[in-house]
């Protein structure tokens, strides 16, 4: 074959530095994930199809490139997004992602559940309305994702 063919389908997840509520702000929520979206297309060959998140933690599905590598696609999408928020004011001056992350393929997730990121978003919404606050909506979030990819996490 004369050519390289990929589509991948991945769900990337991570948190602010110690789960940091620094991402309360729906404006800032909101540019982020366009500058994200630009990143990812942009910088990584890795185009967006859907970014979302919460106060302290952030979403994507992407189409992974085949030109870079997993781990070259997280730390350029981290280092760009943590320079850009600290340029949008001296509050988040200390702003710092966590060093780790979730990877996730999306096709079919876990044959008991069959899911995927729209849907699993869609169901992560619905948490973070419930819980009170949230941490909890996080570790039930990741609680779920971990379970439905069969993942074992302590």
């Amino acid at each position: 074959m004369p050519q390289s063919l990929s589509r991948v389908l991945v769900h990337i997840v991570y948190s602010t530095k110690d789960r940091r509520p620094w991402l309360q702000s729906e404006k800032i929520r909101t540019e982020l994930y366009k500058y994200k979206a630009t990143i990812l297309r942009d910088k990584v060959d890795s185009p967006a199809l859907i970014i979302g998140g919460f106060a302290d933690h952030i979403h994507a599905l992407c189409l992974l490139s085949r030109k870079f590598a997993i781990m070259d696609v997280i730390e350029k999408s981290k280092t760009e997004t943590t320079k850009w928020i600290k340029k949008q004011g001296p509050e988040y001056a200390e702003f710092h992602w966590q060093s780790g992350y979730g990877i996730f393929s999306v096709n079919r997730i876990a044959k008991k559940s069959r899911r995927t990121l729209p849907t699993s978003l869609t169901i992560t919404g619905k948490y973070h309305s419930r819980m009170n606050s949230a941490r909890c909506a996080s570790d039930t979030e990741s609680r779920l994702m971990n379970d439905t990819c069969g993942i074992d996490f302590a």
